[in-house]
């Protein structure tokens, strides 16, 4: 049996906030529970905004887990000696990329970012922008070097998703993947 894990998803000011829900939804539901033993939520300046813009009806202290603002270094994940095993960045905005690739921690995610790699915890970007410059795929590069995982929204159709959710959700099913995460998700099959 797997030892239950403790993760912290950080939110960022990027387009993209049904990730972060279709992700939280998921994390309190049954069958994840005996995975978990901790999840926190760390929210940037601008996801309140974002988030009221693009899903009015959602308020991030509706999932039952603690959310701690960026400026917020009181926290038992901002330092090295937590134990906490990873942190799944939600969406990732390039510019949250861009500091994390320079070894910036001005705020609480850029600091937790931070530890995972000095750690060598796992550490997730799901970055939605696009296209991207080389200054973004440069940021990538460094990150994955670093011993980051970069994994874009980009979702799957070969499981032909009926609706937006289900369409995010492939997109949570590979984030689940690379967590380790049994969800009982949808595979490829050959044709």
């Amino acid at each position: 049996m797997q030892k239950a894990k403790k993760i912290v998803v950080a939110i960022t000011g990027a387009s993209g906030m049904i990730y972060a829900e279709r992700l939280l939804n998921r994390l309190k539901t049954a069958e994840l529970q005996s995975q978990l033993s901790e999840v926190a939520i760390v929210i940037s300046e601008n996801v309140n905004g974002i988030l009221k813009n693009e899903l009015p009806d959602t308020k991030l202290t509706d999932f039952g887990f603690k959310v701690f603002k960026n400026n917020d270094f009181y926290v038992p994940f901002a330092s090295g000696s937590s134990a906490y095993d990873l942190l799944i960045i939600i969406p990732c905005s390039m510019g949250t990329l861009g500091r994390i690739a320079a070894g910036v921690s001005e705020n609480l995610i850029g600091r937790i970012a931070d530890v995972m790699l000095k750690e060598r915890k796992k550490l997730i970007l799901v970055t939605r922008e696009m296209p991207l410059s080389l200054i973004h795929i440069n940021n990538m590069k460094t990150v994955t070097e670093a011993g980051g995982i970069i994994c874009p929204a980009s979702p799957t159709f070969y499981n032909k998703p009926q609706t937006i959710k289900e369409l995010a959700d492939t997109v949570i099913e590979r984030i689940f993947d690379l967590v380790e995460f049994e969800i009982g998700a949808k595979r490829w099959k050959s044709i």
